[in-house]
């Protein structure tokens, strides 16, 4: 397990961890299924700064900036970055090697600089809703974590590489599927409670959990279709639409 962290952290965020020592594919498993607790850093200081907006009265326009600042460089901005190469490999042409020699390269095309410009606009006015109180922190919480709650799904059994090489072959079809779907009823089980605890309606975690799933699933799809399998951009452009389409949901519900 303490390898499986390790792994996670060292992984998903900018946070210094110890090298692991076992980097077999059961850790790397274990390390997708464990990726919603890398949100945890994130999580304590967008809380706090999510209560100072509120003693404050701050707008929540301004509030909502800063939050997308510390999340880019809490994940070295990688997300981002795989969103980006995704966006221009799924563009570049119907053929898969194409699309994927265009992945591999570092310069980033317009496709990929609307997808990151349209995905951050969509969150910056998401965020902005949910920053108007105490229930909306919640459910913009739930939908950062349920955004890597959908890379063991994404890893699961069954879902392959598009490459022999690189973090998607290390982590592809790594996480058992009785894995992924426990841990999936955790976080579902855990919204519930949370919503609740804070006097909205139970339902409405798990909803925006559920927004993030299926957008994670669709991205999913799309990439094995497109490129027959899933790559570390992919992964990040997965993390990067869940979050999108889950706060957009927390912003509706709050």
């Amino acid at each position: 397990m303490g390898d499986a962290l390790r792994l996670a952290f060292g992984t998903l965020t900018a946070v210094p961890v110890p090298p692991p020592r076992d980097l077999g594919r059961s850790v790397a498993g274990r390390a997708m299924a464990l990726a919603p607790f890398t949100t945890l850093p994130a999580l304590v200081l967008l809380g706090l700064w999510g209560w100072a907006v509120l003693a404050l009265g701050a707008s929540p326009l301004v509030a909502a900036a800063l939050p997308l600042v510390v999340l880019s460089l809490l994940t070295r901005a990688m997300h981002l970055d795989g969103l980006a190469d995704t966006a221009d490999g799924l563009s570049a042409s119907y053929d898969r090697a194409r699309g994927l020699e265009v992945m591999r390269r570092s310069d980033i095309g317009p496709s990929g600089v609307a997808a990151v410009v349209l995905v951050l606009v969509v969150e910056f006015a998401a965020l902005a809703e949910v920053f108007a109180g105490w229930s909306g922190l919640v459910l913009g919480a739930l939908a950062l974590v349920a955004s890597r709650q959908v890379l063991a799904w994404a890893c699961a059994r069954g879902v392959p590489a598009a490459r022999p090489e690189g973090l998607g072959a290390t982590v592809a079809g790594s996480v058992p599927r009785a894995l992924a779907g426990g841990a999936t009823l955790a976080l579902l089980l855990v919204a519930g409670a949370a919503t609740f605890a804070v006097g909205t309606g139970w339902w409405r975690g798990p909803v925006v959990v559920a927004a993030a799933l299926l957008a994670g699933a669709a991205v999913i799809r799309r990439a094995v279709s497109r490129f027959g399998g899933i790559t570390g951009d992919v992964l990040g452009a997965t993390v990067e639409v869940s979050f999108a389409v889950s706060l957009t949901a927390a912003a509706l519900l709050t």
